[in-house]
């Protein structure tokens, strides 16, 4: 049987709570709902508004992973979904994550959850901008944070404020509230600001995802601003060997990151974080974000 839990009047049965669903460190699902409940609070900041996908990993990181945009199976009557374009022809529903209940729920499943840089309400009309730069081998996050660093200054000349997270996995994200603008014209200033990129750090960063490229450098992939593209919501936890979380970080700690260890932040730590930083990302948020255009 399993448990059955009642969160903001909605009953849940949460399964296999003693389920080790990350080996490597022990983590169990239980630990990971744990984390969820404590992080709920910023986790559904960033979700609340967007269609959410789901990666699905219910064995952990080392089972079956599978991609869904569809509400899944089984999904509650009470779970709030919305009309989303799929294309210019058709349109699917997705989840809306705006409560605890739902988040709970969610989490039940094991998931990672990513969202769209566009509100449902408005689709594909960005409200904020995203690079997701991403180290190829021997490059680590720490050649990620130089690129970030550069990005950060060429934002700022364009009066937008970036803000960064580690990826949970390998690299670092960068975010910058925008005025709302279509995600095409987004993704075009996206990619000529990687070129940039790539044109002042000829070593270092690269625009363009060709693998025999890759080595030693950062890709700076601007592609996640299309209207039809996803990317890795704060605090959401990964399916990675250890449960790792995408966790905002502050500028000095990029700028400090000196060895990869010092931007990899799980489940347990990020709490903590919490409570002394608050939510980093947290002016992303709300009318009030001061946005430009790009």
């Amino acid at each position: 049987m399993s448990p059955i839990t009642e969160v903001e009047g909605r009953r849940l049965a949460l399964s296999n709570l003693d389920k080790v669903l990350y080996p490597a460190t022990g983590t169990t699902k239980g630990e990971l709902l744990h984390y969820c409940a404590l992080a709920a609070e910023p986790l559904l900041a960033h979700l609340r508004g967007r269609p959410v996908s789901f990666l699905r990993y219910p064995d952990g990181p080392d089972g079956q992973l599978f991609f869904t945009k569809n509400p899944p199976p089984g999904t509650p009557s009470w779970v709030r979904t919305v009309k989303v374009p799929r294309s210019a022809e058709s349109t699917g529903r997705q989840v809306l994550v705006d409560d605890l209940a739902t988040l709970m729920w969610a989490a039940n499943l094991v998931v990672e959850f990513h969202t769209p840089q566009w509100e449902a309400d408005r689709p594909a009309l960005a409200d904020r901008m995203v690079f997701d730069l991403d180290p190829g081998p021997p490059a680590t996050v720490v050649e990620c944070a130089v690129v970030a660093r550069w990005l950060r200054e060429r934002l700022a000349a364009d009066g937008l404020v970036a803000y960064a997270k580690t990826s949970g996995s390998k690299g670092l994200h960068l975010l910058a509230a925008l005025e709302p603008a279509p995600s095409g014209k987004v993704s075009a200033y996206a990619k000529a600001l990687a070129v940039e990129a790539e044109r002042a750090m000829p070593d270092l960063a690269l625009h363009r995802m060709r693998r025999d490229l890759r080595p030693g450098k950062v890709f700076v992939d601007w592609s996640q601003n299309s209207a039809a593209k996803t990317t890795a919501t704060a605090y959401t936890p990964r399916a990675r060997p250890e449960p790792a979380v995408s966790t905002p970080v502050t500028w000095e700690e990029v700028a400090g990151c000196a060895e990869p260890g010092q931007l990899v932040f799980l489940v347990g730590d990020v709490p903590d974080r919490l409570r002394r930083h608050g939510d980093l990302m947290a002016p992303l948020i709300g009318p009030e974000h001061p946005g430009a255009l790009p």
